[in-house]
């Protein structure tokens, strides 16, 4: 038996813990790109407790800002995205992913919070504690999400008192809402979490699963994206009842199509992961379209010294940058180097800016997207470090270090080079 707890809501549910004057209220937090990590102000940044691949390690509140101080731009202008909201906004049809102009259109008196990330990860880690302290096996799945794996540890005929059980701890120690999905296997529970929603539970029992999702559209079901529907809709199947009728054609797709088959008859689907590692580690922002080489070679150094801070904090030795440049026309340019060292800031830096100018191929177009991203991590075993590296090496990895824990005990910006500064930063020294 397996079961999986979604927060109800979770950026807004958390926010109204702190004020209480959200509560019934059409509520919705927004996101913007945050680009202050590119100014010379002084930020307050936490260190994320939580672990894992979904994990964004360096933290900043934006809640304590007014509407006018986060959600509008020095034009003016209303910026920013909608990342979660209460089911009061839903009811006037704003939705995840749309813009906080067209949400205010929709809802005219929607209560519009920046978000306070630092929050969000403090009661995401507290709710995985409660969750190990109740389940033998807890795999956390996103920041609000978790399965637990209850077989040979809770009988059947007492799962739903377990399940409220849980239930009313997580409320009256947190004060969050969360919605329960119980099934025989992992993803059924999850898919059962959409019938519990809000703040309830749902259990369906193995013999009657299937009648049970027979009807229900394939878009419903976890993991079944945009691509894979309409593919599926040109075979006719429209339904997860289809799917179950379709076991032959399923098994034709080799790999993919078995694994979806199985997780959507509940078969084979007994997967819990404690631990998920990162394959690879980025930092990204989409900022107002710059043309300025030279500022956009100064973001590629901030950024970098910022992968760097991750870099060590996971304690991994990446192979293989990455880079990746987006155009106000939409034109995007990508590509990678590998190298065979163990990882120090100097370096890094260095090798960063020389892909951006390397893959900067279209110059008389204006940049309005920077990513970067490691992978392809090494044993720092491996390498021989004695009689090959030269002493430069050495003390380029001892800087590293010095840095890194320096950044760990007064923040990521304490240390900065030269080049990261502003224009006018630059021309008072």
């Amino acid at each position: 038996m397996f079961i999986h707890i979604d927060i109800d809501c979770f950026f807004v549910s958390a926010h109204r813990i702190k004020d209480k004057n959200l509560k019934g209220i059409p509520v919705a937090v927004g996101g913007r790109s945050n680009l202050n990590i590119f100014s010379d102000k002084k930020e307050i940044r936490k260190i994320s407790e939580n672990s894992g691949a979904f994990v964004s390690t360096i933290l900043t509140n934006e809640g304590e800002k007014t509407f006018n101080d986060y959600f509008v731009d020095k034009d003016g202008r209303i910026r920013g995205i909608i990342t979660t909201c209460s089911y009061e906004a839903r009811g006037y049809g704003v939705k995840t992913a749309m813009s906080v102009n067209e949400a205010l259109r929709l809802c005219p008196h929607l209560k519009m919070v920046p978000p306070n990330y630092p929050l969000y990860h403090e009661l995401s880690h507290k709710m995985l504690v409660i969750l190990k302290n109740e389940i033998p096996l807890v795999e956390q799945f996103s920041i609000d999400e978790f399965f637990g794996d209850l077989r040979g540890y809770i009988n059947k005929d007492e799962i739903v008192d377990f399940a409220t059980k849980i239930k009313k701890r997580i409320k009256n120690e947190l004060g969050l809402p969360v919605s329960i999905g119980i099934a025989h296997s992992k993803y059924l529970s999850k898919l059962m979490t959409e019938f519990a929603k809000p703040d309830g539970i749902k259990y369906v029992s193995k013999e009657h699963m299937k009648s049970f999702i027979k009807d229900i559209p394939i878009e419903e079901f976890p993991g079944i994206g945009k691509g894979y529907q309409k593919r599926l809709k040109g075979y006719g199947i429209k339904t997860l009842g289809d799917i179950e009728r379709r076991k032959a054609l399923f098994f034709s797709w080799k790999k993919p199509g078995i694994e979806l088959y199985n997780r959507i008859v509940g078969e084979n689907d007994s997967n819990i992961i404690e631990h998920r590692d990162k394959k690879s580690i980025g930092i990204g922002r989409t900022f107002d379209c710059i043309y300025d080489r030279e500022e956009l070679k100064r973001r590629v150094m901030i950024l970098s010294r910022y992968l760097c801070f991750l870099v060590k904090k996971a304690d991994v030795n990446p192979q293989t940058y990455h880079i990746k440049i987006k155009y106000d026309s939409n034109i995007k340019s990508k590509d990678y180097i590998n190298v065979n060292r163990i990882f120090n800031e100097t370096d890094f830096k260095k090798a960063m800016v020389e892909l951006f100018k390397k893959n900067d191929i279209h110059m008389s177009h204006g940049v309005i997207q920077l990513n970067l991203t490691v992978s392809n991590f090494a044993n720092k075993n491996s390498f021989v470090s004695d009689i090959f590296e030269y002493e430069t090496d050495i003390k380029k990895r001892k800087l590293t270090q010095s840095l890194q824990t320096l950044r760990e005990k007064y923040g990521v910006d304490i240390i900065k080079n030269f080049s990261e500064l502003q224009t006018k930063d630059k021309n008072s020294h």
